[in-house]
């Protein structure tokens, strides 16, 4: 955080992040050659049409802002350290294509060995922990593997963090007009002290409720389910109705010198679509729309 978004940032993640891609790929592999590892490429991607519901689908909506960091400010604070010249929509579609595919190597280094070793799909986070040893145990050096892999997976984690904390930083930085190292101080320690809050709501702290919520669910469920998708919903409101859709247009042509025409379209998606699809995952979110 001290090197800033170039010299701390990107100049770590340019090479942890790479070395991660691999030891994913290689864990696919490992998975894929398992015993039974059929029945959980077949899980995973043969379609059940009968329970896809519109609760199915706003869920997937709701990923989607926590996959891809949208309404946390994290896409904005990034996006103004892009050049003038970036195709903005070439971007995104790369991004959005990127975490898909890094979605579907995870789902395969995980899923078929679930059936190998017979561990039910449905224990959710944890697979993570129950799974992956087990296949770094059917490996040579194994241990090694495991250790790389879980000391990167960490490394992976820190870097979604770093990203939010980038955006508290920035503000404190830009607006308050406080210096990097006190901003990032400052930012640090409010995030330290809530993380422990958090962290104790499992043990000392779980009788310490709000809502009928432990200090963990309050914040998941407040973040998920109302800020993240309270914060795009107000996002693509400013952009779509109040911010001049010549200033809109100005930056994604680079005052009109990249071609975009798909303006038109992305114009409609952000005024009418956008909104609509954001305002049902809140309010599913919050409990006030069931489909």
């Amino acid at each position: 955080m001290l090197g800033g978004v170039r010299k701390g940032i990107e100049k770590s993640t340019k090479v942890l992040m790479p070395l991660l891609f691999l030891l994913l790929i290689f864990m696919c592999i490992k998975s894929l050659t398992l015993p039974g590892a059929g029945k959980g490429v077949e899980f995973l991607f043969r379609p059940d049409f009968s329970k896809i519901t519109g609760t199915t689908v706003l869920m997937a909506l709701g990923q989607a802002f926590f996959s891809l960091s949208i309404g946390m400010g994290t896409l904005i604070t990034y996006g103004s350290y892009i050049p003038k010249d970036n195709k903005l929509a070439s971007t995104a579609v790369q991004v959005s294509m990127i975490d898909l595919l890094i979605a579907v190597m995870a789902g395969l280094a995980i899923f078929p060995a679930v059936f190998a070793f017979g561990i039910s799909p449905s224990s959710g986070e944890a697979l993570t922990f129950i799974v992956l040893p087990g296949i770094f145990q059917q490996m040579t050096g194994g241990m090694i593997f495991a250790f790389a892999f879980f000391v990167l997976l960490a490394i992976a984690a820190l870097t979604s963090t770093i990203s939010v904390l980038e955006v508290i930083v920035a503000y404190f930085s830009e607006q308050l007009n406080l210096s990097r190292r006190t901003a990032i101080i400052i930012a640090t320690a409010s995030m330290f002290i809530l993380g422990i809050a958090a962290s104790l709501s499992w043990g000392m702290m779980k009788d310490v409720k709000l809502f009928n919520l432990n200090i963990f669910d309050l914040f998941n469920f407040t973040t998920a389910n109302i800020l993240l998708p309270f914060g795009g919903l107000l996002i693509v409101a400013f952009l779509g109705w109040f911010f001049p859709g010549s200033a809109v247009k100005d930056e994604l042509s680079n005052e009109g010198k990249l071609p975009v025409r798909y303006y038109t379209i992305y114009r409609f998606i952000i005024r009418f679509v956008a909104p609509a699809a954001i305002a049902l995952v809140f309010l599913n979110g919050l409990g006030l729309l069931k489909f």
